[in-house]
Protein backbone atom coordinates (compact mmCIF):
# COMPACT_ATOMS: atom_id res chain seq x y z
CA UNK A 1 0.00 0.00 0.00
CA UNK A 2 1.48 3.54 -0.79
CA UNK A 3 1.53 5.48 2.65
CA UNK A 4 -1.41 8.21 2.32
CA UNK A 5 -0.17 11.50 0.96
CA UNK A 6 2.30 10.11 -0.89
CA UNK A 7 1.83 8.86 -4.65
CA UNK A 8 5.49 9.67 -5.85
CA UNK A 9 6.81 6.48 -4.85
CA UNK A 10 9.37 5.47 -7.46
CA UNK A 11 8.12 2.30 -9.81
CA UNK A 12 9.65 -0.17 -11.76
CA UNK A 13 13.28 -0.82 -10.88
CA UNK A 14 14.75 0.79 -8.29
CA UNK A 15 18.74 1.36 -7.78
CA UNK A 16 19.78 -0.04 -4.78
CA UNK A 17 19.40 1.25 -1.69
CA UNK A 18 23.05 1.20 -0.26
CA UNK A 19 23.63 3.23 -3.71
CA UNK A 20 20.71 6.02 -3.43
CA UNK A 21 21.80 6.42 0.42
CA UNK A 22 25.56 7.41 -0.38
CA UNK A 23 24.87 9.51 -3.26
CA UNK A 24 21.58 11.70 -1.41
CA UNK A 25 22.57 11.35 2.17
CA UNK A 26 26.10 11.97 2.28
CA UNK A 27 27.34 12.94 6.28
CA UNK A 28 23.34 14.25 6.55
CA UNK A 29 21.84 12.03 9.56
CA UNK A 30 17.98 12.86 10.61
CA UNK A 31 16.74 15.11 13.02
CA UNK A 32 13.07 14.02 14.66
CA UNK A 33 11.58 16.17 16.94
CA UNK A 34 8.62 14.74 19.18
CA UNK A 35 5.32 17.03 18.62
CA UNK A 36 3.46 17.01 21.76
CA UNK A 37 -0.27 17.80 21.73
CA UNK A 38 -2.63 16.81 24.42
CA UNK A 39 -3.58 12.97 23.66
CA UNK A 40 -2.09 12.82 20.41
CA UNK A 41 -2.50 14.55 17.41
CA UNK A 42 -5.75 12.81 16.32
CA UNK A 43 -9.06 14.88 17.25
CA UNK A 44 -10.84 11.87 18.90
CA UNK A 45 -7.68 10.28 20.54
CA UNK A 46 -8.74 11.88 23.94
CA UNK A 47 -11.98 9.67 22.92
CA UNK A 48 -10.22 6.59 23.41
CA UNK A 49 -10.81 3.99 26.08
CA UNK A 50 -6.75 4.15 26.88
CA UNK A 51 -6.20 7.69 26.53
CA UNK A 52 -5.04 9.75 29.15
CA UNK A 53 -6.63 12.20 29.15
CA UNK A 54 -7.04 12.55 32.50
CA UNK A 55 -3.66 13.47 32.84
CA UNK A 56 -3.62 16.87 30.48
CA UNK A 57 -3.31 18.75 33.61
CA UNK A 58 -0.38 16.63 35.42
CA UNK A 59 3.16 17.94 34.25
CA UNK A 60 4.56 14.09 35.02
CA UNK A 61 2.87 12.91 32.21
CA UNK A 62 4.57 15.13 30.03
CA UNK A 63 7.86 14.84 31.71
CA UNK A 64 7.22 10.88 30.47
CA UNK A 65 6.99 11.87 27.24
CA UNK A 66 9.77 13.53 27.03
CA UNK A 67 11.59 10.58 28.49
CA UNK A 68 10.07 8.51 25.75
CA UNK A 69 11.32 10.91 23.70
CA UNK A 70 14.80 10.95 24.67
CA UNK A 71 15.43 7.13 25.00
CA UNK A 72 14.92 7.36 21.40
CA UNK A 73 17.66 9.94 20.72
CA UNK A 74 15.30 12.53 19.16
CA UNK A 75 16.48 15.66 18.60
CA UNK A 76 13.61 17.39 20.46
CA UNK A 77 10.20 17.98 21.75
CA UNK A 78 8.13 20.66 20.75
CA UNK A 79 5.20 22.40 21.86
CA UNK A 80 2.46 24.55 20.17
CA UNK A 81 0.65 27.08 21.62
CA UNK A 82 -2.34 28.80 21.36
CA UNK A 83 -4.28 32.09 23.24
CA UNK A 84 -7.58 31.21 23.06
CA UNK A 85 -10.10 28.39 24.07
CA UNK A 86 -12.12 27.23 21.08
CA UNK A 87 -14.76 24.52 21.33
CA UNK A 88 -13.94 22.71 24.93
CA UNK A 89 -16.25 20.17 23.46
CA UNK A 90 -14.28 18.79 21.15
CA UNK A 91 -11.00 17.94 23.66
CA UNK A 92 -7.97 19.18 24.78
CA UNK A 93 -5.67 21.14 23.03
CA UNK A 94 -4.41 24.03 25.69
CA UNK A 95 -4.07 23.21 29.37
CA UNK A 96 -0.43 23.81 30.72
CA UNK A 97 1.37 26.90 28.93
CA UNK A 98 4.22 25.71 27.34
CA UNK A 99 7.32 27.57 28.85
CA UNK A 100 5.98 26.56 32.38
CA UNK A 101 6.13 23.11 31.80
CA UNK A 102 9.47 22.96 29.86
CA UNK A 103 10.25 24.61 33.02
CA UNK A 104 9.79 21.38 35.22
CA UNK A 105 10.60 19.19 31.89
CA UNK A 106 14.11 19.88 31.75
CA UNK A 107 14.60 18.90 35.24
CA UNK A 108 13.44 15.60 34.39
CA UNK A 109 15.60 15.19 31.27
CA UNK A 110 19.28 15.40 30.52
CA UNK A 111 20.15 15.93 26.41
CA UNK A 112 17.16 16.14 24.64
CA UNK A 113 16.06 19.31 23.18
CA UNK A 114 13.38 21.48 24.35
CA UNK A 115 10.76 23.85 21.96
CA UNK A 116 8.15 26.21 22.56
CA UNK A 117 6.07 28.28 20.63
CA UNK A 118 6.61 32.39 21.31
CA UNK A 119 4.13 35.22 19.54
CA UNK A 120 5.67 37.48 18.24
CA UNK A 121 2.27 39.29 17.78
CA UNK A 122 1.57 39.04 21.96
CA UNK A 123 5.08 38.82 23.75
CA UNK A 124 6.99 41.69 24.15
CA UNK A 125 11.59 41.38 23.50
CA UNK A 126 12.14 42.04 26.97
CA UNK A 127 9.94 38.94 28.53
CA UNK A 128 10.25 36.39 25.93
CA UNK A 129 14.53 37.40 25.56
CA UNK A 130 14.37 36.85 29.50
CA UNK A 131 12.06 33.82 29.82
CA UNK A 132 14.36 32.02 27.53
CA UNK A 133 17.47 33.29 28.68
CA UNK A 134 16.59 31.83 32.02
CA UNK A 135 15.47 28.33 30.66
CA UNK A 136 18.47 28.06 28.55
CA UNK A 137 20.47 28.19 31.64
CA UNK A 138 18.47 25.85 33.63
CA UNK A 139 18.08 23.38 30.49
CA UNK A 140 22.44 23.74 30.27
CA UNK A 141 21.66 24.70 26.53
CA UNK A 142 18.40 22.85 25.31
CA UNK A 143 16.06 25.44 24.54
CA UNK A 144 14.26 26.15 21.09
CA UNK A 145 11.67 28.81 20.12
CA UNK A 146 9.14 28.62 17.44
CA UNK A 147 8.17 32.45 16.11
CA UNK A 148 4.71 33.11 15.34
CA UNK A 149 2.90 35.65 14.28
CA UNK A 150 -0.50 34.01 15.83
CA UNK A 151 -3.74 33.65 13.83
CA UNK A 152 -6.90 34.10 15.23
CA UNK A 153 -8.99 37.48 16.32
CA UNK A 154 -10.10 35.08 19.43
CA UNK A 155 -6.56 35.20 20.57
CA UNK A 156 -6.18 39.00 19.57
CA UNK A 157 -9.03 39.86 21.87
CA UNK A 158 -7.32 38.08 25.08
CA UNK A 159 -4.22 40.45 24.40
CA UNK A 160 -5.73 44.07 24.18
CA UNK A 161 -6.47 43.85 20.23
CA UNK A 162 -9.99 44.56 18.82
CA UNK A 163 -8.40 41.75 15.94
CA UNK A 164 -5.74 40.96 14.46
CA UNK A 165 -3.37 43.56 13.05
CA UNK A 166 -2.87 42.65 8.41
CA UNK A 167 -0.80 39.97 7.93
CA UNK A 168 2.03 42.63 6.92
CA UNK A 169 1.59 44.15 10.63
CA UNK A 170 2.43 41.08 11.88
CA UNK A 171 5.37 39.94 9.68
CA UNK A 172 7.22 43.23 10.19
CA UNK A 173 6.83 43.26 14.45
CA UNK A 174 7.81 39.80 14.59
CA UNK A 175 10.93 41.01 12.15
CA UNK A 176 11.52 43.68 14.73
CA UNK A 177 10.98 41.19 17.72
CA UNK A 178 13.22 38.77 16.91
CA UNK A 179 15.94 41.74 16.02
CA UNK A 180 15.47 42.86 19.46
CA UNK A 181 15.40 39.42 21.36
CA UNK A 182 18.34 38.34 19.51
CA UNK A 183 20.21 41.76 20.80
CA UNK A 184 19.17 41.49 23.96
CA UNK A 185 21.09 38.09 24.63
CA UNK A 186 24.08 39.28 23.09
CA UNK A 187 23.67 42.38 25.63
CA UNK A 188 25.53 40.43 28.21
CA UNK A 189 29.26 39.27 26.66
CA UNK A 190 30.24 35.26 27.00
CA UNK A 191 32.95 36.67 29.55
CA UNK A 192 31.15 38.99 31.02
CA UNK A 193 30.39 37.01 34.49
CA UNK A 194 33.48 37.19 36.77
CA UNK A 195 32.11 36.11 40.29
CA UNK A 196 35.85 36.95 41.97
CA UNK A 197 34.32 37.47 45.28
CA UNK A 198 37.53 39.71 46.10
CA UNK A 199 37.05 41.91 43.13
CA UNK A 200 33.97 42.20 40.11
CA UNK A 201 30.79 39.78 40.22
CA UNK A 202 30.87 40.94 36.41
CA UNK A 203 32.57 43.33 34.26
CA UNK A 204 30.28 46.31 33.16
CA UNK A 205 32.40 46.41 29.72
CA UNK A 206 30.62 43.70 28.61
CA UNK A 207 27.32 44.14 29.67
CA UNK A 208 25.65 46.61 27.38
CA UNK A 209 22.47 48.31 27.25
CA UNK A 210 20.74 48.03 23.79
CA UNK A 211 18.64 51.28 23.87
CA UNK A 212 16.68 49.95 20.48
CA UNK A 213 13.97 52.41 19.20
CA UNK A 214 11.35 50.96 16.56
CA UNK A 215 8.60 51.01 14.89
CA UNK A 216 6.68 48.04 17.58
CA UNK A 217 9.30 48.44 20.24
CA UNK A 218 10.74 50.54 22.68
CA UNK A 219 13.34 48.47 24.68
CA UNK A 220 16.72 49.92 26.93
CA UNK A 221 18.52 46.54 27.98
CA UNK A 222 20.08 45.21 28.69
CA UNK A 223 18.99 41.85 29.50
CA UNK A 224 18.73 40.93 33.19
CA UNK A 225 20.24 37.72 32.22
CA UNK A 226 23.10 36.64 31.56
CA UNK A 227 24.15 35.43 28.12
CA UNK A 228 22.49 32.23 27.63
CA UNK A 229 24.13 28.82 27.23
CA UNK A 230 23.97 28.68 23.23
CA UNK A 231 24.75 32.14 22.58
CA UNK A 232 20.91 32.32 21.35
CA UNK A 233 18.46 29.76 21.63
CA UNK A 234 17.78 27.99 18.75
CA UNK A 235 14.86 30.17 16.60
CA UNK A 236 12.59 27.85 14.71
CA UNK A 237 9.85 29.19 12.09
CA UNK A 238 6.82 28.27 10.12
CA UNK A 239 6.46 30.34 7.41
CA UNK A 240 4.12 29.30 4.43
CA UNK A 241 2.87 32.57 2.72
CA UNK A 242 6.14 35.06 1.09
CA UNK A 243 6.08 37.25 4.17
CA UNK A 244 6.76 33.85 5.90
CA UNK A 245 9.47 32.14 3.14
CA UNK A 246 10.98 35.06 2.87
CA UNK A 247 11.79 35.82 6.48
CA UNK A 248 12.33 32.47 7.55
CA UNK A 249 15.27 31.83 5.26
CA UNK A 250 16.39 35.02 6.13
CA UNK A 251 16.46 35.10 10.10
CA UNK A 252 15.05 31.02 11.13
CA UNK A 253 17.92 28.25 11.94
CA UNK A 254 15.35 25.38 11.66
CA UNK A 255 12.18 25.37 9.89
CA UNK A 256 8.46 23.02 10.66
CA UNK A 257 7.01 22.70 7.57
CA UNK A 258 3.65 21.76 5.90
CA UNK A 259 3.48 19.35 3.48
CA UNK A 260 0.97 16.80 2.39
CA UNK A 261 2.91 14.67 -0.53
CA UNK A 262 6.28 14.59 -2.25
CA UNK A 263 5.98 16.86 -4.90
CA UNK A 264 4.69 19.48 -2.15
CA UNK A 265 7.35 18.86 0.25
CA UNK A 266 9.71 18.57 -2.95
CA UNK A 267 8.25 22.59 -3.92
CA UNK A 268 8.52 24.10 -0.14
CA UNK A 269 11.91 22.27 0.58
CA UNK A 270 13.41 23.81 -2.43
CA UNK A 271 12.37 26.72 -2.66
CA UNK A 272 13.33 27.97 1.49
CA UNK A 273 16.98 26.42 0.45
CA UNK A 274 17.16 28.79 -2.20
CA UNK A 275 16.05 31.99 -0.41
CA UNK A 276 18.68 30.76 2.31
CA UNK A 277 21.06 30.57 -0.35
CA UNK A 278 19.59 34.29 -1.79
CA UNK A 279 20.29 35.64 1.53
CA UNK A 280 23.92 34.80 1.47
CA UNK A 281 23.66 32.49 4.83
CA UNK A 282 25.60 29.38 4.98
CA UNK A 283 23.68 27.74 7.77
CA UNK A 284 21.93 24.42 7.23
CA UNK A 285 18.45 25.32 8.51
CA UNK A 286 17.04 22.23 8.37
CA UNK A 287 13.36 21.58 6.98
CA UNK A 288 11.31 19.38 9.14
CA UNK A 289 7.47 18.49 7.85
CA UNK A 290 5.40 17.02 9.76
CA UNK A 291 4.73 13.45 9.79
CA UNK A 292 1.62 11.51 11.58
CA UNK A 293 1.87 7.95 11.58
CA UNK A 294 -0.04 4.62 12.44
CA UNK A 295 2.51 1.60 13.49
CA UNK A 296 1.65 -2.00 13.52
CA UNK A 297 3.37 -5.18 12.79
CA UNK A 298 0.53 -5.24 9.84
CA UNK A 299 -0.57 -3.48 7.01
CA UNK A 300 -4.14 -4.52 8.24
CA UNK A 301 -3.28 -3.88 11.82
CA UNK A 302 -2.38 -0.41 11.42
CA UNK A 303 -5.35 0.56 9.57
CA UNK A 304 -8.03 -0.98 11.91
CA UNK A 305 -5.85 1.91 14.09
CA UNK A 306 -6.76 4.23 11.75
CA UNK A 307 -10.23 3.96 11.25
CA UNK A 308 -10.80 3.20 14.77
CA UNK A 309 -9.42 6.38 15.59
CA UNK A 310 -11.56 8.10 12.65
CA UNK A 311 -14.80 6.30 13.76
CA UNK A 312 -14.52 8.17 17.58
CA UNK A 313 -14.86 11.50 15.80
CA UNK A 314 -18.42 13.18 15.86
CA UNK A 315 -18.78 14.42 12.12
CA UNK A 316 -19.62 18.47 14.09
CA UNK A 317 -16.60 18.04 15.35
CA UNK A 318 -14.78 17.20 12.21
CA UNK A 319 -16.98 20.31 10.79
CA UNK A 320 -15.81 22.39 13.53
CA UNK A 321 -11.91 21.71 12.94
CA UNK A 322 -12.55 22.29 8.68
CA UNK A 323 -14.19 25.76 9.98
CA UNK A 324 -10.79 26.64 11.46
CA UNK A 325 -8.77 25.83 8.61
CA UNK A 326 -10.97 27.46 6.09
CA UNK A 327 -12.27 30.28 7.94
CA UNK A 328 -15.70 30.02 6.89
CA UNK A 329 -19.20 27.98 7.85
CA UNK A 330 -19.21 24.68 6.52
CA UNK A 331 -21.82 23.62 9.32
CA UNK A 332 -24.04 22.94 6.75
CA UNK A 333 -22.37 21.10 3.81
CA UNK A 334 -23.66 17.61 2.91
CA UNK A 335 -21.26 14.95 4.11
CA UNK A 336 -21.59 12.47 1.15
CA UNK A 337 -21.03 15.66 -1.68
CA UNK A 338 -18.50 17.11 -3.29
CA UNK A 339 -16.44 19.77 -0.92
CA UNK A 340 -17.63 22.94 -2.13
CA UNK A 341 -15.75 25.29 -4.03
CA UNK A 342 -13.15 27.17 -1.75
CA UNK A 343 -11.48 30.87 -2.79
CA UNK A 344 -8.28 30.47 -4.12
CA UNK A 345 -4.98 30.73 -2.09
CA UNK A 346 -4.12 34.33 -2.60
CA UNK A 347 -7.68 35.48 -1.57
CA UNK A 348 -7.55 33.65 1.52
CA UNK A 349 -7.28 35.96 4.96
CA UNK A 350 -6.23 33.47 7.12
CA UNK A 351 -3.14 30.70 8.01
CA UNK A 352 -2.19 30.05 4.43
CA UNK A 353 -0.14 26.83 4.78
CA UNK A 354 -2.62 24.70 6.32
CA UNK A 355 -5.23 25.96 3.85
CA UNK A 356 -2.76 25.50 0.93
CA UNK A 357 -2.40 22.06 2.46
CA UNK A 358 -6.50 21.60 2.60
CA UNK A 359 -6.81 22.80 -1.62
CA UNK A 360 -3.89 20.56 -2.60
CA UNK A 361 -6.17 17.40 -0.68
CA UNK A 362 -8.97 18.62 -2.72
CA UNK A 363 -7.37 18.93 -5.90
CA UNK A 364 -5.60 15.94 -5.89
CA UNK A 365 -8.11 13.39 -4.11
CA UNK A 366 -11.48 14.56 -5.32
CA UNK A 367 -12.97 14.03 -1.77
CA UNK A 368 -16.51 14.16 -0.25
CA UNK A 369 -16.36 16.01 2.39
CA UNK A 370 -16.63 13.49 4.89
CA UNK A 371 -13.53 12.07 3.13
CA UNK A 372 -11.94 15.04 3.32
CA UNK A 373 -12.89 15.40 7.40
CA UNK A 374 -11.53 11.94 7.85
CA UNK A 375 -8.02 13.56 6.05
CA UNK A 376 -7.97 16.07 8.20
CA UNK A 377 -8.78 14.38 11.60
CA UNK A 378 -4.86 13.47 12.18
CA UNK A 379 -2.40 15.88 12.18
CA UNK A 380 -4.84 18.09 9.89
CA UNK A 381 -3.33 17.71 6.52
CA UNK A 382 0.29 16.80 7.33
CA UNK A 383 1.74 13.33 5.55
CA UNK A 384 0.08 10.67 6.98
CA UNK A 385 2.02 7.12 6.77
CA UNK A 386 -0.41 3.57 7.72
CA UNK A 387 1.78 0.62 7.60
CA UNK A 388 4.41 -1.24 9.08
CA UNK A 389 7.86 -0.07 11.11
CA UNK A 390 9.97 -1.08 7.31
CA UNK A 391 7.32 1.18 5.20
CA UNK A 392 7.19 3.80 7.59
CA UNK A 393 11.07 4.42 7.45
CA UNK A 394 10.88 3.65 3.92
CA UNK A 395 8.95 6.56 3.60
CA UNK A 396 11.33 8.89 6.14
CA UNK A 397 14.27 7.35 3.81
CA UNK A 398 12.41 8.31 0.63
CA UNK A 399 11.76 12.22 1.89
CA UNK A 400 15.30 12.68 3.11
CA UNK A 401 17.03 11.31 0.11
CA UNK A 402 14.98 13.14 -2.35
CA UNK A 403 15.37 16.90 -1.52
CA UNK A 404 12.01 16.79 0.79
CA UNK A 405 13.33 16.82 4.24
CA UNK A 406 15.83 16.83 6.46
CA UNK A 407 13.95 15.14 9.25
CA UNK A 408 10.21 14.99 9.87
CA UNK A 409 8.42 16.68 13.25
CA UNK A 410 6.29 13.72 14.68
CA UNK A 411 3.05 14.10 14.97
CA UNK A 412 1.70 10.49 17.02
CA UNK A 413 -2.09 9.73 16.02
CA UNK A 414 -2.39 8.87 19.77
CA UNK A 415 0.19 9.54 23.41
CA UNK A 416 2.20 7.90 24.63
CA UNK A 417 1.52 5.14 22.75
CA UNK A 418 2.14 6.65 19.43
CA UNK A 419 5.73 7.94 20.44
CA UNK A 420 6.31 4.56 22.02
CA UNK A 421 5.92 2.43 19.05
CA UNK A 422 7.89 5.03 16.72
CA UNK A 423 10.71 4.21 19.41
CA UNK A 424 10.49 0.63 19.54
CA UNK A 425 10.01 -0.04 16.00
CA UNK A 426 10.98 2.54 13.58
CA UNK A 427 13.59 4.14 15.15
CA UNK A 428 16.00 0.75 15.15
CA UNK A 429 15.37 0.53 11.72
CA UNK A 430 16.37 4.18 10.98
CA UNK A 431 19.63 3.17 13.12
CA UNK A 432 20.80 0.29 11.07
CA UNK A 433 20.12 2.07 7.97
CA UNK A 434 22.67 4.48 9.08
CA UNK A 435 20.01 7.23 8.85
CA UNK A 436 20.31 7.85 12.79
CA UNK A 437 22.38 8.70 15.83
CA UNK A 438 22.64 5.51 18.26
CA UNK A 439 23.28 8.04 20.85
CA UNK A 440 23.97 11.61 21.22
CA UNK A 441 27.15 13.01 20.60
CA UNK A 442 26.91 16.63 21.75
CA UNK A 443 24.47 18.02 25.14
CA UNK A 444 22.92 21.27 23.57
CA UNK A 445 20.21 21.46 20.69
CA UNK A 446 22.68 23.45 18.72
CA UNK A 447 24.68 20.32 18.73
CA UNK A 448 21.98 17.97 18.07
CA UNK A 449 21.10 19.90 14.87
CA UNK A 450 24.49 20.78 13.52
CA UNK A 451 24.71 24.65 14.46
CA UNK A 452 27.28 26.63 15.26
CA UNK A 453 27.10 29.10 18.48
CA UNK A 454 26.53 32.66 17.32
CA UNK A 455 29.46 34.61 18.37
CA UNK A 456 28.79 38.10 20.53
Amino acid sequence: MVARGDRSEPRGRRRPRQELRKQNVGTRTLHLNLFILGCGHHRAAWRHANSPVERVGDIRYYEELAQIAEAGKLDAIFFADGNSVGNVEDGPTWFLEPLTCLAAISRATERIGLISTVSSTFYTPFHAARMMASLDHISRGRMGWNVVTSMFDAEARNHNYEAMPTHAQRYARAEEFIDVVLRLWDSWGDGALRQDRQGLYADSGQVCAIDHRGDHFLVAGPLTVPRPPQGHPVLFQAGASEYGRDLAARRAEAIYAVAYDLPAAQAYYRDIKRRVKAAGRQDPVPIMPGLVTYVASTQAEAEARQQELDGLLPPEASLRQLQTYILQDCSDWELDQAVPPLPPLEEFKGPKGRYATVLRIIETEKPTVRQLLGRLAAGGGHCTVVGTPDRIADHIEHWFTHEAADGFNLMPPCLPEGIEDFVDHVIPILQARGLFRRDYEHTTLRGHLGLKRPNN
